[in-house]
């Protein structure tokens, strides 16, 4: 009863705590002279300082160049945001 062939125990190496996710900004991410929408392409949009927002799919798509200290400034003046 002598084993001929034993097969090797294999272990798997313990499970990774999260999973890493990588965002691509290709989409979400435009040019300071793009006036459609990335994902809809649709032309009925609304310029902000730092984001183009589509009235059509209401995608936010963020302006490289758009100042975020403008657009805060843009949100306080129009209501979007009370001031705190």
């Amino acid at each position: 009863m002598s084993e001929a062939n034993p097969t090797p125990v294999v272990t798997k190496p313990p499970a990774a705590m999260g999973q890493l996710v990588r965002f691509s900004p290709a989409k979400s991410v435009l040019t300071r002279d793009t006036d459609r929408c990335p994902k809809c392409k649709s032309a009925f949009v609304e310029r902000e300082p730092a984001f183009l927002h589509c009235k059509y799919c209401g995608n936010m798509a963020r302006i490289v160049d758009g100042s975020l200290l403008d657009q805060d400034v843009f949100e306080r003046r129009s209501g979007l945001r009370i001031a705190s």
